[in-house]
């Protein structure tokens, strides 16, 4: 993030109001018949709202967020803005070749009423929509409200005066008449929900903002292993320990509304999120676009690059590694294989064993399903014939059946998350949008959730030479809480529930996540 506010020198913004200035600066030497007369009756108070609109709108040479940005997922209100402006040079040539009578200045203009005061203010709104600028939004309105409303004023009057001279109006068709004014209604509908999460996602940019002076706030690439990687470090002090935290799915990404919960740590660690490779932004920056190079043990490989990486450049030998569902059973390989350079590991929703994990799924759903009266015939036959033949297939139709005993009442919505973020990009948007079917899932993590299937870290980790946390909801059945705390009790580690929360535990209470995670590194110290 360039600044809280998104502040710098906009060259969109100089050419926006150059292609505004420029006409009007002309029209000084070109105005209509009548107009002076006619200025003398404008309403004092629209009048003054013009004014304010008008120096408030010069602010965008200030604002660099208006500047071209080709992977905001905004991109095309930019050109809509720019489409609106270059009709609206249009319409100034229009009225230059005219005979420059009142009427005239106040004409519509490719179907735009008042296209003088209209077409701008509405490329302006547009622009702040772009820029997902508050500040811009509500300059448009003011400058709206007091420039259209003079400039309809003015057209009334104009059109008044043609009548007088015998000059009709031409009448609308009624069917074109509704049509717009549907139109109109729509937009005006789309940009007030537009409106509502600009708002919340400009609150959600204050939220996350660092002073670079003292911390660090980078969204980068890094060379890892012939690809280039993306990942975020933020934190608000730069000398803190440094906390790698890796995404679930597999491939599920998830640093561009991770601010959610990383918020709460930054004021005592750097937080590091990481697009593995084979999704995200480092799928999309790069050429493997099958995810031929994509395995569990390369994903180790890859990790352990990146734990140098982060090593030499923030002069630590070891850091702490945060691992969610996929992410928990990479990290805690790599904590079992690299105990020299891991601090701690935490696992949230901790992936033990896919089989232990299905049966404390299965029989919560039983009992539960039992005690509601309800047919358990289907749940029971699926749980047996996974038993049977123990695929990734028939795994999922237990849990596909299990699903409803299982609600997290504070489960929240991932997906309002990510659209308020303040950071979502088309890049997101790619990656995701080839994830609308499990078969396109399987087409690209199908080799890690082969890999998953045969995870048993009871029998592969019984130890670990770190210290070892784990953090749950214990409304998770994704990878059961039971069988978390099993292995938490094998291994004598410690094991936090989180009450009403799901698998995605740091999402859903990110304080109650945070202040569990301080507790439990407190003793751990930067080395």
């Amino acid at each position: 993030m360039q600044s809280m506010f998104g502040l710098g020198f906009s060259y969109v913004g100089v050419i926006f109001l150059v292609m505004l200035f420029v006409p009007n600066i002309i029209w000084t030497k070109n105005k209509p018949e009548g107009y002076e007369e006619s200025s003398k009756k404008e309403n004092k108070f629209l009048l003054a709202l013009e004014r304010i609109g008008e120096v408030m709108a010069c602010s965008i040479v200030a604002i660099a967020d208006c500047n071209v940005r080709i992977h905001s997922i905004w991109l095309g209100w930019l050109m809509l803005a720019a489409l609106l402006m270059i009709l609206y040079e249009g319409y100034w040539i229009c009225y230059f070749n005219s005979p420059k009578i009142l009427a005239d200045m106040y004409s519509s203009f490719a179907g735009f009423p008042v296209a003088g005061a209209s077409l701008p203010v509405v490329a302006l709104l547009f622009l702040g929509i772009y820029a997902c600028s508050l500040w811009i939004i509500v300059t448009s309105l003011i400058l709206g409200i007091g420039h259209v409303g003079i400039h309809l004023a003015h057209r009334k009057e104009a059109l008044g005066n043609a009548k007088g001279n015998g000059d009709k109006k031409p009448k609308k068709n009624k069917v074109f008449r509704i049509v717009k004014g549907v139109l109109v209604a729509l937009m005006a509908i789309l940009i007030l929900e537009l409106t509502v999460v600009i708002g919340v996602r400009n609150v959600n940019r204050i939220r996350c903002f660092i002073d670079t002076s003292k911390g660090i706030d980078e969204e980068t690439y890094v060379e890892i292993n012939g690809q280039s990687q993306f990942i975020t470090i933020r934190g608000r002090d730069k000398n803190a320990l440094v906390l790698l935290y890796l995404h679930g799915g597999p491939c599920s990404p998830d640093s561009f509304y991770a601010f959610s919960f990383t918020n709460e740590l930054i004021d005592d660690y750097v937080v590091v999120c990481w697009d593995q490779r084979g999704c995200g932004r480092t799928y999309v920056n790069n050429d493997d676009k099958d995810n031929q190079t994509v395995s569990f043990d390369q994903a180790l490989m890859d990790l352990n690059a990146l734990a140098d990486y982060l090593r030499e450049t923030f002069g630590q030998d070891k850091i702490i590694i945060l691992g969610h569902s996929y992410g928990s059973v990479l990290g805690s390989r790599f904590a079992y294989d690299h105990p020299e350079k891991v601090a701690a590991f935490i696992g949230i929703g901790q992936y033990v064993n896919a089989a232990t994990a299905l049966k404390y799924e299965y029989e919560d759903a039983f009992s539960k399903a039992m005690a509601a009266g309800d047919d358990v015939t289907a749940l029971k036959k699926a749980y047996e014939t996974f038993l049977q033949d123990k695929t990734l297939e028939n795994s999922t139709a237990v849990s596909d059946l299990a699903a409803p005993y299982h609600p997290a009442p504070r489960a929240k919505n991932l997906i309002l998350a990510a659209l308020a973020s303040p950071t979502l990009s088309t890049q997101d948007i790619t990656w995701y949008a080839n994830m609308t079917s499990y078969e396109a899932f399987l087409k690209y993590a199908g080799s890690l959730m082969d890999y998953l299937m045969g995870v048993d870290l009871r029998a592969s980790q019984p130890s670990y030479e770190v210290p070892v946390f784990f953090v749950s909801g214990d409304c998770d059945y994704n990878c059961a809480w039971e069988d978390v705390a099993d292995y938490a009790k094998m291994l004598g580690a410690k094991c936090d529930l989180i009450q009403g929360c799901g698998h995605n535990v740091h999402y859903d209470d990110p304080k109650a996540f945070a202040a569990i995670v301080k507790e439990n590194l407190k003793s751990i110290e930067r080395k």
